[in-house]
């Protein structure tokens, strides 16, 4: 009972804190609603210095929270890409700011057009538990360049993550320009419930619909990256070694606690066993062992542990093969929170696998018979976050790409269109909507204001009343037509 209060009373000063916070946001913002390049580059610059001073205590916060979490994951797939994002930003930063100039009519001349960036003002970002660093700092970069102030609500399944970017982010910035919040499910439902200029959720579908009904109430524009069933498929002459080892890549990298990581594959039913040769012995050569092994990461913790185990026994138990590709022959049923990677085949549509995005090494296989009955398959289903295509003959890229609809798409690759500064990233449909990253995550967090500019000459008094004019016929006659 005593633990219960402490924990209530702590969820009530996290919620009462933002409230201050929030307030202390929107009056700095008030008092400096344009930031001037220079300090936005500062701002980004100090990130920068902290996320490189700290890298050793963010890899260690990081696997302690899955208790096994690949250093060098970490490296690749949060760090490396934050500290990327920044350069990025810094470099460009000048040319997103610049008004752009747009076509005037001579129907109005003269006269200027052109489209001014602001911030937006106070931002929120809710940051979910599978990359909690890139998923934090990755929108950060992009507030920051648009010249917003940011409220972070970081995920409470990484504990030790979401203290330790607390304790760096409170000591790089004054918390009316970034501050990080704390807290259970409460908490990350009063923060969704403000009234922030734009709110940017990532994390499942079902809670994105929770997040967009709470800020709607305030007419709040969200961002949300969710996530859904993305397919990788198979095409019919591809080199099987390229796309198995491509598809390992993808799904085995964070043990597929990943948006974006294949969800299923879809192979020609002709080539179905050597995929799964091929797929064996790929994932055989990256990963020899996985019990000891700290390139191979473990699940966040027991409950997804237990939901991804509940996939596996409700597919077996409905007839599927399950193949579990475990090179060592380890047990691993002893508390290390390690699954092998896992094909599945013979699926059938009332498997729980086929239904929900599975979000760890669970690999369904799906054959079939045509390209064609392929794109039909996904195109039935709800548009996916990302979609992958193995197959070098460019008239198939082309007509996947305009057959299909995803989030994002790669070609002969899997996950690396998240990497790329220069391209958005966002989902379509129940896989989220609007995007960010680059020019993009600049663009999401400004507004772009139109400026229609008149000087002393009005060309318009020729359209005043009284209508009826000789001038007003002329108008008609020349732009009515």
């Amino acid at each position: 009972m005593g633990a219960t209060v402490i924990e209530l009373t702590e969820s009530k000063k996290q919620i009462q804190h933002i409230g201050q916070v929030f307030n202390a946001q929107r009056a700095a913002f008030r008092k400096n609603p344009m930031p001037s390049a220079t300090e936005r580059l500062e701002n980004l610059k100090r990130l920068k210095r902290a996320l490189l001073s700290n890298q050793e205590r963010l890899l260690e916060a990081i696997d302690q929270d899955f208790s096994c979490r690949s250093r060098d994951e970490t490296r690749i797939a949060e760090i490396m890409p934050s500290v990327q994002g920044i350069n990025y930003a810094m470099k460009h930063l000048d040319g997103w700011m610049k008004p752009s100039k747009r076509h005037v009519s001579v129907l109005f001349q003269p006269a200027s057009n052109q489209v001014f960036y602001q911030p937006k003002g106070v931002v929120g970002i809710i940051v979910p538990w599978n990359y909690p660093l890139f998923l934090a700092i990755g929108p950060l970069v992009a507030a920051l360049a648009a010249g917003n102030r940011a409220m972070i609500k970081m995920s409470e399944f990484t504990p030790h993550t979401s203290a330790l970017v607390h304790d760096i982010l409170s000591a790089t910035f004054p918390e009316d320009l970034v501050s990080v919040i704390l807290g259970e499910a409460d908490v990350a439902a009063d923060f969704s419930g403000r009234a922030f200029d734009h709110l940017l959720f990532t994390g499942s579908t079902s809670v994105g619909r929770i997040v967009m009904r709470a800020a709607a109430e305030n007419l709040t524009p969200v961002t949300l990256e969710l996530g859904g069933k993305s397919p990788a498929l198979v095409s019919a002459d591809v080199p099987m070694a390229d796309a198995a080892q491509r598809i390992a890549f993808g799904k085995a990298f964070n043990a597929g606690q990943t948006c974006v990581a294949p969800d299923y594959v879809l192979c020609p039913a002709d080539r179905l066993q050597s995929f799964v040769d091929e797929f064996r012995s790929q994932f055989s050569t990256m990963y020899p062992s996985l019990r000891d092994n700290d390139d191979y990461t473990a699940i966040i913790n027991e409950r997804q542990y237990d939901r991804l185990r509940g996939y596996l026994d409700d597919a077996r138990d409905k007839g599927a093969e399950i193949i579990e590709i475990n090179p060592a022959g380890e047990n691993l049923s002893d508390g290390t929170r390690k699954i092998p990677l896992t094909l599945v085949l013979n699926t059938t549509p009332d498997m729980k696998l086929m239904q929900d995005e599975i979000f760890g090494p669970i690999l369904p296989v799906v054959s079939y018979d045509s390209l064609d009955d392929a794109i039909h398959y996904i195109n039935e289903r709800p548009r996916p976050l990302a979609l992958y295509y193995f197959g070098y003959d460019k008239g198939l890229q082309q007509h996947v790409t305009e057959s299909t609809h995803s989030g994002g798409m790669c070609i002969n690759d899997a996950l690396m269109h998240v990497a790329q500064d220069d391209l958005p990233f966002g989902g379509i449909g129940d896989s989220g909507m609007g995007h960010y990253h680059g020019k993009e995550g600049f663009l999401t967090f400004s507004h772009a204001r139109s400026i229609f500019t008149k000087q002393r000459f009005n060309s318009g008094k020729y359209v005043y009343a009284p209508h009826g004019t000789a001038m007003h016929k002329l108008v008609y006659k020349l732009f009515i037509r």
